[in-house]
């Protein structure tokens, strides 16, 4: 009971922080979830080509996401002293650092774009794959300017204006959509470039209401003159990409094992591709709640570690942990449960749904590495120790989970279940060196 008391006090601050960053982290992979929905009821083509493309797009997005990740701690440690000038200068650099870093990796995107018809992918697609992939990664540019004011506003505590800009933004998102990929009102029948140019609309609207947000409301005055005002400083942006750079390269590659698996499945066909689509998107949930749960316990760990408070750090990692593992639990009864109604709503192609089915149990079965690694991810950024991180990453997602799931598939002929299996242990086993590093550095903590 006294360890309970002790963790109570986390649950409540970790929850109620965490709520608004999960709305807003919903938001985010809504757009992609409204466009699988919208999308499935139009044809199954759409959908499996909506599947290749958003899942390779998606490396960029997270790895993107990632890199803009780097921000928060640095804006939390001087927002604290009330630094807030400088916290403008600092958002300045990381604008242009994250807008510099997305547009290379922009670029590098589009060998695959020339390349597409080099992968596999059933000849019948590609004329779907190719527009729709383009405006997508228009569309990211928006995104990154999104992606860094939202970790400069999480950072000074203003959880609830990304949540509210997101949700609007996804709103508009789901509106377009249906005037666009069904042609409804007047407007053309665009099929899934209709939802790739909603997509980009949306995202653009988000920039912009940022901007009219932190330029009208005298909260952000301070802030603001900081961005005005502050210099492009190669010291500030190298403490942001210093603690960037490793975040980006962890989650990119946890995401790239499912980009470079949307190819693989994509060499079984449009139907087990069409259903991988289906599970990414209802498994990202998942994911985004305890990502979500899991930066508010990050948060509150940095404040801990300012301050040297050890036992906090234990006791609150512990009780973010206890936090996902339930939600965890929670997922995995969702899918157990209502797997097929859920399925049928995207889709009432008795194929994709009899594949998509299949999946199942290897999905519930990797909650639980994908609860383990976010918490201790998360638990790891809270100390700023983030280079191990990214060592861990690539021994666990491009060492291992990568060549295993070409056995299992293929080699095993196990399919898109094999390759799902695959994520389980490449997520588990990345959690589990997580959790090491956090324990060792809590154990070189406690003797300091």
């Amino acid at each position: 009971m006294g360890k309970f008391a002790t963790y109570k006090s986390h649950y409540r601050s970790i929850i109620i922080l965490g709520m608004p960053l999960l709305l807003g982290q919903l938001g985010m992979i809504m757009t992609g979830f409204a466009d699988t929905f919208m999308v499935g009821h139009y044809s199954t083509d759409a959908l499996a080509a909506a599947s290749f493309v958003n899942n390779v797009m998606n490396f960029m997005t997270v790895l993107c996401m990632g890199f803009s990740y780097g921000l928060t701690p640095i804006v939390s440690a001087r927002n604290s002293k009330d630094r807030h000038f400088e916290v403008g200068g600092i958002v300045k650099n990381a604008i242009w650092l994250n807008m510099t870093f997305g547009i290379a990796i922009g670029l590098a995107m589009l060998i695959i774009y020339f390349n597409v018809e080099k992968l596999g992918q059933p000849a019948n697609l590609i004329p779907l794959i190719k527009p729709y992939y383009l405006v997508l990664l228009a569309s990211m540019v928006p995104m990154l300017f999104v992606n860094t004011l939202r970790q400069f506003t999480d950072g000074i505590t203003d959880t609830r204006l990304s949540m509210w800009i997101i949700i609007g933004g996804n709103i508009l998102n789901i509106i377009l959509n249906y005037l666009t990929i069904y042609g409804t009102f007047g407007f053309p029948e665009l099929g899934l470039l209709g939802a790739g140019l909603s997509t980009l609309a949306a995202r653009m609207a988000m920039a912009c209401a940022y901007v009219a947000v932190l330029t009208r409301s005298r909260r952000y005055t301070e802030y603001t003159q900081g961005i005005r005002h502050g210099r492009i400083d190669t010291k500030a942006a190298g403490e942001i990409f210093g603690t960037s750079w490793p975040i980006a390269v962890q989650m990119g590659l946890e995401t790239g094992i499912f980009s470079f698996a949307s190819v693989m499945i994509g060499w079984l066909g449009e139907i087990p591709l069409a259903a991988y689509q289906i599970m990414l998107s209802i498994s990202t949930i998942g994911f985004l709640v305890y990502y979500s749960l899991g930066s508010s316990m990050s948060i509150k760990i940095a404040g801990y570690y300012g301050a040297g408070d050890i036992g906090k750090i234990k006791s609150c990692s512990t009780a973010g942990l206890h936090i996902i593992l339930l939600f965890a639990l929670i997922a995995c009864l969702v899918f157990f449960f209502l797997g097929e109604p859920v399925i049928r709503m995207f889709t009432s192609d008795a194929r994709v749904i009899t594949v998509a089915l299949t999946v199942i149990p290897p999905l519930m079965l990797y909650q639980i590495g994908d609860a383990l690694q976010v918490t201790y991810a998360n638990a790891l950024r809270g100390l700023t120790d983030v280079r191990p991180m990214m060592i861990a990453a690539i021994i666990a997602y491009l060492v291992i989970g990568l060549p295993l799931g070409y056995l299992l598939g293929f080699t095993c002929e196990m399919g898109i279940v094999g390759i799902y299996l695959s994520f389980a242990v490449a997520l588990l086993l990345a959690g589990i060196m997580f959790l090491s590093k956090f324990k060792l550095d809590l154990h070189k903590l406690s003797r300091q």
